[in-house]
């Protein structure tokens, strides 16, 4: 029987590795300030960016494990649950992985508004600052359906503290494009954002629509497009892009252009074809294990992270599988927090929640062995 689709896989599901939710004195106050606040006013908006600065701080990119974060509602009001956001943020920080984005499909981004977005981004870069992640990147979703918003949310983006934007290509209206509409539109959006863009290939978010590698090479020679994530799970088109942009990679600094996969499932394919690493929804439950495999690759130990990768790419299939509904299933159940999404998505019956947990446990066992 053949292995269904995996094309999907890094932005409908999302993991994590251990949380412990007990900040310390410093990162609390950041916090008690940050989700004190009201989350609508625009009044929180300025006060929430004191501590952001006027122009845009250059974190650099570097080959290595990011994770889309989950975002974390209240229960009771499926409000922003900024605490648990910000505390989630530290726990990846301290596992090890280069940065981290908002605003992804794992971080439900079409189910916030403006302003939640701006939250969300805010108590990430404030946290991480609290505790000494100054120099920790943040990527941020970005993508809309017109060139104006798309602009629009990349310097909300700089504003709220993030130093990237990860934008998807329209699609709504894909049937009316012209062959050259795309190319114009991520080259009008690098031209006009204030921070530096990642394009992002997810052929299942957007009609379909599945950017090919001569089209994301030229688009790479604009000065402001300084990476792409590719969530279509073709390592072919990887490998073509990471050799013509000579990309960033955990051996080479090669131009420092970051040629990313989109999933967990193929971190070591990603890294073998000369790709910078992955950006994957699976580091939520398990950042450990997931830059475990990009360490062990590097020490040139490819049988351990052959191995290593055989389990993660089993987690990575449980992820994909449950979606965001069983990513947080998984986390209420092992770590203690998680919560549910944003309705229309349901939430997990009994026998779902026993399901999730059966299918991450292998994972979690080893995210825990883990120092």
């Amino acid at each position: 029987m053949p292995r269904p689709n995996t094309n999907n896989p890094s932005p409908p599901a999302t993991f994590r590795q251990e949380l412990t939710l007990n900040p310390t004195p410093r990162s609390q106050s950041i916090v008690d300030s940050i989700y004190s606040q009201s989350q609508y006013s625009e009044s929180s908006d300025s006060t929430a960016a004191s501590s952001i600065d006027d122009a845009p701080v250059r974190r650099p990119l570097r080959p290595g494990v990011y994770v889309p974060t989950l975002t974390f509602f209240k229960a009771d009001t499926e409000d922003l649950d900024l605490e648990i956001i910000s505390r989630h943020a530290v726990r990846l920080a301290n596992a090890g992985v280069a940065g981290l984005t908002t605003q992804g499909s794992n971080g439900e981004a079409v189910h916030l508004s403006h302003q939640e977005r701006k939250l969300v981004t805010k108590a990430t870069r404030n946290a991480l600052d609290a505790v000494g992640f100054h120099s920790f990147p943040i990527i941020v979703g970005c993508g809309s359906q017109s060139t104006r918003e798309t602009i629009e949310l990349c310097r909300e983006a700089m504003t709220s503290g993030g130093d990237y934007a990860l934008v998807l290509p329209p699609s709504y209206y894909k049937a009316m494009y012209k062959p050259d509409s795309l190319v114009e539109f991520f080259k009008e959006v690098a031209d006009a954002s204030p921070i530096p863009i990642l394009i992002y290939n997810y052929p299942g978010a957007v009609s379909g629509i599945d950017i090919d590698s001569d089209v994301i090479a030229e688009l790479a020679k604009h000065p402001n497009i300084v990476g792409c994530k590719l969530t279509c799970g073709n390592t072919g088109k990887l490998g073509r892009i990471a050799s013509s942009v000579d990309a960033a990679s955990p051996c080479e600094d090669g131009s420092g252009f970051m040629c990313m996969g989109g999933s967990a499932d193929f971190t070591l394919q990603t890294l073998v074809v000369g790709g910078s690493g992955v950006i994957c929804g699976l580091g939520n439950v398990a950042p450990k294990a997931c830059v475990k495999v990009v360490d062990l690759y590097k020490a040139g130990k490819m049988a351990e992270a052959k191995k290593l990768q055989a389990i993660v790419a089993q987690g990575d299939w449980a992820a994909i599988s449950g979606g965001i509904v069983g990513t947080k299933s998984a986390l209420e159940t092992y770590y203690g927090y998680g919560g549910y999404a944003r309705r229309p998505l349901p939430r997990p019956t009994a026998a779902d929640e026993a399901k999730f947990a059966e299918s991450f446990k292998e994972l979690v066992e080893l995210e825990k062995s883990l120092s």
